[in-house]
């Protein structure tokens, strides 16, 4: 097959792109390191209130319930904003069109699967208390 060993020519961008997004925010890290001064005060080490002398400690101790509770609505909402493209595409028939013979049948069952997939993480969060406020 003569048109295959071009089509790796296609992905020299996207490699080069990929390495440049890992050396230059490890540059950029180093570079900090090497030039910014480090000579920590006590004036630079305290609290930062508004300009206002700290009053006390600005350490607020917070449940593990609610950090529980907070990575579980995290989870969830990006999860749900999957499923917008999905209904957009489901919907619109001018989108049909374009899917292969059969397509839409698997994107139902894959869409289905993950919805599944949710409810079970949900049950279990219940199950777990995740969800239940002390």
């Amino acid at each position: 097959m003569a048109g295959e060993p071009m089509a790796v020519v296609y992905y020299i961008p996207l490699i080069i792109f990929l390495i440049m997004g890992a050396i230059v925010p490890i540059a950029a890290l180093a570079a900090i390191k090497i030039i910014a001064p480090n000579k920590p005060s006590r004036q630079k080490l305290s609290i930062y209130e508004g300009g206002l002398k700290p009053i006390r400690d600005a350490k607020i101790q917070y449940s593990v319930q609610y950090y529980l509770f907070a990575i579980v609505f995290v989870i969830f909402d990006v999860e749900v904003l999957f499923l917008y493209p999905w209904i957009y595409v489901y919907a619109n028939e001018a989108m049909q069109k374009f899917m292969v013979f059969g397509s839409m049948n698997i994107a139902v069952f894959e869409m289905l699967l993950f919805i599944i997939v949710l409810l079970v993480g949900l049950i279990y969060a219940i199950k777990k208390e995740a969800l239940r406020w002390v």
